[in-house]
């Protein structure tokens, strides 16, 4: 089982930052610093209260004067960046949640912050009460940092505005309106890096779910440029493409059902044991006079604590079928006891899904 997050915030991490801590500022007390982080209630912490643990007890340790503690931590950063030659990392989102949690009222200042600190720690989350409080001033910046020369800064335009962002606190506004976010995803559209480009994907795939048409129309647009612009479309439309969105399918050359004949879709056991998987198989031909394009996948109908079923899609495949061609399909979906998921013995459901179209239904018993 891999370590969970948590445990990156250990002495092996707080000992030596507190140490560079000290080194940016005046009166740092490293042993009272630890003895704040370390306290009774620090193992029952998990990931986030931990990191916010961190950013207050470096708080403590510092003067009442937000804009010089600002400085000290762009200090710490760059010490850290440069002489530790480090970039995008995780830990040092410490640094990221003193400006979220202490600069809000000094937003000049903590913008600036948030640019020299983004390049070592991603500020995607500390920029979301900033969109929140001052959101005119916040978005002329990060219209401006999506011209940045450094790929970090640009990607914290996109992605900090993400609407749906995991982890990160709600912006309502931006689900109900998304239009003040189009110029940052035009501007970096293109970019040289793939790190950037996927956070413009990941931020067009997250307005889709609210402004389906919207996106659609985006995407068009954008579509047939290059490889590397089709490829940010095509991610950028996996939920529209999950949810069977006609226009999607169409934009990426998926015919209709009718191009395909399913055949022969059998389940090889009708029960299951937690912990066991289930095997399926199916039959997939080409009808029609040309090579089509086919995209599979098939939805799993979960049992419910409630008693009601809830799916979800998984992917198997996305080919071409020249005329004619028939393709034969086994495959094993795993009842692996994972942390995300809870199984409930009883009937459940296994369907095929073709270009989009979900086809017959098959029920199966799992079993404890």
């Amino acid at each position: 089982m891999a370590e969970p997050l948590k445990n990156l915030f250990n002495e092996t991490f707080v000992i030596p930052f507190g140490e560079i801590c000290a080194m940016h500022i005046a009166n740092f007390n490293h042993e009272l610093f630890l003895k704040t982080v370390f306290d009774k209630n620090w193992k029952n912490l998990e990931l986030k209260p931990r990191i916010k643990h961190i950013a207050y007890a470096l708080n403590e340790q510092l003067t009442e004067d937000v804009k010089e503690n600002l400085k000290c931590i762009v200090a710490i950063s760059e010490d850290i960046r440069i002489n530790q030659n480090k970039q995008d990392t995780f830990e040092y989102l410490v640094l990221c949640d003193y400006i979220e949690i202490y600069g809000l009222g000094h937003l000049d200042d903590s913008l600036r912050a948030i640019e020299k600190v983004t390049i070592l720690a991603s500020c995607e989350f500390a920029i979301r009460p900033y969109l929140l409080k001052f959101p005119t001033e916040t978005f002329k910046k990060l219209v401006a940092w999506s011209k940045h020369k450094h790929p970090s800064v640009r990607r914290l335009a996109s992605e900090g505005c993400r609407p749906r962002l995991p982890w990160g606190m709600g912006l309502p506004f931006l689900k109900k309106d998304p239009t003040p976010i189009y110029p940052i995803l035009e501007n970096l559209k293109d970019d040289t890096s793939l790190y950037v480009r996927r956070s413009v994907a990941n931020n067009l795939n997250d307005i889709s779910k609210d402004h389906p048409e919207a996106i659609l129309k985006i995407l068009s647009k954008w579509n047939g440029f290059s490889d590397e612009r089709d490829w940010l479309v095509k991610h950028a439309a996996r939920t529209l493409l999950k949810k069977g969105n006609t226009q999607a399918l169409q934009l990426f050359g998926y015919p209709a059902i009718e191009n395909f004949n399913t055949s022969a879709f059998n389940l090889r056991n009708q029960k299951v044991a937690v912990g066991d998987a289930l095997t399926f198989e199916f039959k997939i031909q080409n009808i029609s006079k040309k090579s089509q394009k086919v995209r599979l996948e098939y939805f799993v109908h979960f049992l419910l604590a409630n008693g009601k079923l809830s799916k979800k899609i998984f992917k198997i495949s996305e080919r071409d079928l020249t005329q004619g061609q028939t393709l034969e399909y086994t495959r094993n979906h795993s009842f692996k006891i994972i942390s995300t998921r809870t199984y409930y013995p009883g009937t459940h459901g296994i369907s095929l899904v073709i270009n989009g179209i979900e086809m017959e239904s098959k029920a199966f018993e799992l079993t404890s």
